[in-house]
Parts: C-alpha cells; structure tokens; sequence
C-alpha cells in the first residue's frame, strides 16, 4: 500500500516529524519491485531502521521501508557456520539469534540499534569488532536493471565507517540479505578495556560469548540514550584519524588525551574526549542538545527540528577544530 503525505517520526530514531510525499514498505524482492514500478522518476530514499539518519526537511519523493526478514543458516562445519538474514531483520535480534546458537563474531556489537541491511553500508563497529571481520556477501537489487547481485567482502570497500555502498554505489542498490561466517568456540574479544572492566565487575573470569554481549549491553545502557525515550541516532561523529603530530600537539596541553594507533604515522582520537574537553557535553538547547553522559550523542528531547540539531553539529565541529585543529566528521547521514 502507497502512503502519501505520510509523516516519518516513527521511522527514524531522532524522532525528527518530516513528510515524505509517498511512502511504501517491502517484505521481499518481488514486492520491491511491484512498489518500483509505481515509482514516478522521483527522488528515492530507501529505508532500514532510520538509525543513522537526520531528517532536515520534507522529503519529496518516495519512501520505501525495508522490511525483508529471514534467519537462517546456510551451511556449517565443525568450526563455523554461514548464516543469512533478511536485511530487514532489527539488527540485535539478529547477534541474539547467533549468540543462541553459539555462534560467535558478532557478540561485540551487541545493542547496536538499525537493521541488518545497514551494517554493511556503515561497516558498523564496536568494542574492537567491526561488521569486515565476519561478513561473508550480500544480496543486492540494482535499481537501474532489476537484477540481483552478490558482494563478497572484498568488493564491499571496507573502511571506517565506510563502504563502497556510501561512495561509489550509492543510491543504486537496496541491500536484500546479509551473509556472515562465523565461528564455534571461538576465543572471544575482550581486548577494549570498558568490556574487561564490566566482566570484572561482574566477577566473570572466563567469558562467554554470552557473558561479553551482556556486558556491551550493560556498558551501552549505562551510557547511551534509548532511542525509544530519546531521540537520538547513536553516535553522532566519528572518531577522527589524525597525523601523530597532531596528538602530539593535543598531548602537550592533555598528557592523558587517549589515542588509538592505526599505522606509524596516524592514530584515532576519541571525537567524545574532544567535545566532552570543549565543554559540549551534557549541554542543553531548548529541547535538543548533547547527552549528559556521553558528548558523542546528540540528543533530541522532544519537538526539535532536523535542521536545529545539524547546526548543533556544525558548531561542534567549528568549536573543534578551534579548539585543537582536528576536523570531525559526521557518522549520521544528513538528509
């Protein structure tokens, strides 16, 4: 069923109230490309679980939402499995599916809100995993042609929060499934310092799968907003790569700045560390602002516009790169 004049609130976790000038959801191939060949040559925007999404302004055109399902595995040895899911799937309903079955790779990025579909396009990441590490292929429908096809991870382009589906691919494919090859008593990863603090609390010496989910839920609920009481679309810049000489810089006037090496001439810094030190965190504007509890996520109370929160950003951004000379880079898509 086409909607028209159909308002996108619940279907972004900002909360931001928009107009789209038609709206449709899928459940299959088939049924995309029914819904496609009612398509007037507008502007389209394919929808998955509006996690990593600020809406500006009305879209005019037409909305199609995600809903293909599925989980299933494909096959398996005594060593790993691949397992399938429809991109529709809600994302942690998917890690809980393959913790059940004890199948790990996933367990890290627990809690993770959005769609299976959009992992891949955002190569999600958490807690020292990114989705690169286990992602086997997907199936995708070319617009333009109506055939379906199949990217193995090489062909993905991953990078930092990227894929080639951000650059090179974009707006051309709607992601149909998602395959991953993961492992059978496999040694987990709880090399991020936060995951070790939390499984020491919990007196866990010898984690689980299950005991590292756990506790990537505990330290995200301590921390995060739930989008479902604020809005908010998780977070909301990414951790900037800078040359050592910039940290270097940084480190004179904060000896304890915390840096992530990535190579011998650029390290990760903390994009929080550096709005929470400008004095952006917990600060509130009207009924939008930045959490108390961590400056990576911009928040919106309730009733605040699309347009109030990316100026928001935009000042973060210009007070940074003010402040310490690095440049910050929105992860949120902006439409």
């Amino acid at each position: 069923m086409i909607h028209t004049n159909f308002d996108l609130k619940p279907y972004n976790t900002f909360g931001i109230s928009v107009k789209a000038d038609r709206y449709a959801a899928f459940s299959s191939i088939e049924e995309l490309q029914m819904v496609l060949a009612e398509r007037n040559n507008e502007p389209l925007l394919i929808l998955g679980g509006g996690s990593n999404l600020l809406l500006t302004q009305d879209f005019h055109g037409f909305v199609l939402k995600n809903e293909i399902s599925g989980f299933k595995v494909l096959s398996e040895t005594a060593n790993e499995a691949l397992v399938q899911s429809g991109a529709g799937e809600t994302w942690h309903d998917f890690v809980m599916k393959c913790i059940e079955l004890n199948l790990s790779g996933l367990e890290n990025l627990s809690l993770i809100p959005g769609s299976v579909g959009a992992s891949p396009m955002q190569n999600i990441g958490a807690y020292g995993v990114e989705i690169k590490d286990s992602f086997e292929s997907l199936s995708a429908f070319h617009l333009e042609s109506g055939e379906v096809h199949t990217f193995d991870n090489k062909a993905c382009a991953f990078g930092y929060r990227e894929s080639v589906f951000k650059h090179q691919f974009k707006g051309q494919y709607v992601i149909c499934s998602v395959t991953f090859r993961l492992k059978k008593n496999a040694k987990v990863n709880t090399s991020y310092g936060a995951i070790s603090s939390e499984l020491e609390k919990q007196g866990i010496s010898n984690p689980s799968i299950r005991d590292v989910s756990n506790a990537v839920i505990a330290i995200r609920q301590s921390k995060l907003p739930d989008p479902k009481v604020i809005g908010n679309a998780g977070s909301f810049f990414k951790n900037p790569i800078v040359e050592n000489s910039v940290y270097e810089d940084i480190q004179r006037t904060y000896p304890d700045a915390p840096h992530y090496p990535v190579n011998v001439h650029q390290c990760k810094l903390a994009a929080g560390w550096l709005i929470e030190q400008a004095g952006w965190k917990g600060k509130t504007i009207d009924t939008y602002g930045v959490h108390k509890l961590q400056a990576l996520v911009l928040v919106n109370y309730g009733g605040s516009t699309g347009s109030q929160i990316y100026d928001l950003s935009s000042q973060i951004i210009s007070d940074i790169e003010s402040k310490f000379g690095v440049t910050l880079e929105r992860e949120v898509n902006i439409l």
